[in-house]
């Protein structure tokens, strides 16, 4: 039985071990746990243009919206109604100031779609800007906005962002003239510099009392996002805007964060209804010390102040051996002059010290001093103890005023109109890929959108993906540890294989047990004596219960 237990002790071992490792490289292919999933419909709408096949056998088709849409754009064909910025930024360097940055329409580097393209960031350390008016301006009433495009970071990222601005209506806005002042109504998408890695959610929200303008700050996405930054693979981002006054924010369609425009962002597009007052002074005489020394106590006459807080420890032995005219340090005896030496330019050459040999063996050398000890008659300067404050009045504050900046927007879904969309970036790396923008109302015609572009580009790169050994070796670089789980892993089929099929060695006690007693017959007799014995023990059983019985009553 010992040794049945002990296999399957190992047996659910092995399952464990396997079970870790398995998860562990689940856990590289999905998002935390926390991450709700949206329904993602694969099945593309058919087009009516010719596509290019790819190696896989995949034949692309640039796509259609299928319902209501205010902007869309593959890149697939010319590049018309983007408009190049002609302007500067303010407040920089007059070096860099220009918006120069090189824009191109190319294909991916890697996981290629053939006939699918898109435009490329490419200038490194330059101010780049592009923009284009939407196909009709959105108004912000009783229809949701979705806004929904693809990146690609094809060499990592630096420093530097991929998001978008939506441009607030204007007649007089003039697209060769924008730039990081032109007046927008939401930014969005990925941005990152250092360790910093943020996913933009911003909308410009008016004060209806004095018609300025703030910008409202999403609260952070609960998800590590490096991953979306650092594998250079094609990632969907989707911003939702509900009329409802919520929001959420999707990444390759998996929601990663959500809210109220009232409650989730920062600060607050409603002010507090009460403020300090700022006229209101502290009295003089407030007293905000919850502990005072105590007025009645007095230093004790033995109190000395004066005594060191360390003294020579007078217990203290030298050492024996020790090597009082040896100095801690001598001359390199191997140390030469070099030639270029100039007394008069450098001073009189002397060896650099070494640690001195002689030392080395010995407890010490030079002068001995004795070690200091902390003093035991050592008190410091005396203090008076503290006592409660009976004069203690709390921590003062001003009183509250109504705040004179007091609004109530109860719905501020409803932004300033946009009729157009642009980049306005800055990057330390080049080669950022954008691909299919949209812009439109329904959830269900950007999936169907999604599915005909980024599903396409999902699908390629799933295909090139590599093999599970690969994936493997990869886990295993990042995480040490997962070497270990590979060898035990390995190791336990063998092990369990000897534990369960490997023939035992019996040992004398089972053959004992086991083997019956055939050196002589057993007799009718024997066999009806051993069933008496049998029956006098069961009866003695009896007798003894009923008497315990009896002495418990």
């Amino acid at each position: 039985i010992t040794r049945m237990y002990f296999q399957w002790d190992w047996l659910c071992l092995s399952v464990l071990i396997i079970s870790s490792v398995t998860a562990e490289i689940e856990n590289k292919e999905t998002l935390d746990s926390s991450v709700e999933v949206e329904d993602f419909d694969k099945q593309s709408q058919e087009a009516d243009v010719d596509g290019d096949k790819s190696s896989l056998g995949v034949v692309y088709q640039t796509p259609k919206p299928t319902g209501e849409v205010y902007f869309t754009e593959t890149f697939d064909g010319v590049l018309a109604g983007w408009v190049l910025s002609k302007t500067k930024k303010e407040d920089t360097d007059e070096n860099i100031a220009k918006y120069d940055g090189k824009w191109e329409v190319e294909e991916l580097k890697e996981n290629t779609v053939p006939g699918d393209r898109g435009l490329v960031l490419k200038s490194v350390a330059k101010h780049h800007a592009i923009s284009a008016m939407l196909t009709k301006e959105f108004i912000f009433d009783d229809k949701p906005l979705i806004v929904q495009y693809e990146v690609n970071f094809q060499e990592g990222i630096d420093c530097g962002g991929a998001y978008i601005k939506l441009l607030s209506s204007s007649n007089d806005l003039n697209l060769e003239y924008f730039f990081d002042k032109t007046p927008y109504t939401i930014m969005f998408g990925p941005d990152k510099c250092g360790e910093d890695y943020k996913l933009h959610f911003i909308f410009r929200h008016k004060n209806p009392k004095t018609g300025e303008y703030d910008e409202k700050h999403a609260k952070r996405p609960d998800i590590d996002l490096k991953k979306f930054y650092l594998d250079k693979k094609t990632h969907l981002y989707t911003l939702v805007l509900k009329p409802d006054d919520t929001f959420e924010i999707l990444i390759d369609q998996l929601v990663v964060s959500k809210g109220s425009l009232l409650e989730d962002v920062v600060p607050p597009v409603n002010p507090h209804k009460e403020i300090d007052d700022p006229s209101d002074k502290k009295p003089d005489d407030w007293d905000e010390r919850p502990k005072i020394p105590d007025p009645n106590a007095v230093k004790p006459d033995d109190w000395d102040e004066d005594e060191p807080s360390r003294i020579e420890d007078p217990d203290a032995v030298k050492p024996e051996g020790w090597l009082d005219g040896e100095p801690q340090y001598v001359p390199d005896p191997n140390a030469k002059k070099p030639k270029d030496w100039d007394e008069e330019m450098d001073g009189e050459w002397e060896a650099p010290q070494i640690p001195n040999p002689k030392c080395e063996a010995a407890p010490g050398c030079g002068p001995w001093v004795r070690p200091m000890k902390n003093n035991p008659n050592y008190k410091g300067k005396w203090k008076a103890p503290l006592i409660d404050n009976p004069n203690y009045q709390g921590i003062w504050s001003p009183r509250k005023i109504p705040n004179p900046d007091y609004f109530e927007d109860s719905h501020p879904f409803k932004m300033t109109a946009v009729n157009a969309i642009g980049l306005e970036l800055w990057s330390m790396t080049s080669d950022i890929y954008f691909d299919n923008f949209i812009i439109c109302s329904e959830k269900e015609v950007a999936d169907r959108w999604a599915a005909d572009g980024w599903g396409l580009k999902k699908l390629v790169a799933s295909a090139n993906e590599p093999g599970m050994f690969s994936q493997l070796v990869t886990a295993a670089e990042d995480h040490p540890w997962l070497w270990v789980l590979y060898i035990l892993t390995l190791a336990l089929p063998v092990g369990l294989g000897v534990l369960f099929c490997w023939p035992t060695k019996k040992t004398d006690e089972d053959i004992d047990f086991k083997k019956p007693d055939i050196s002589k017959p057993i007799t009718k007799g024997e066999l009806d004596q051993e069933g008496e014995e049998i029956d006098d023990d069961e009866i003695e059983l009896e007798e003894e219960k009923e008497l315990e019985d009896t002495a418990e009553d």
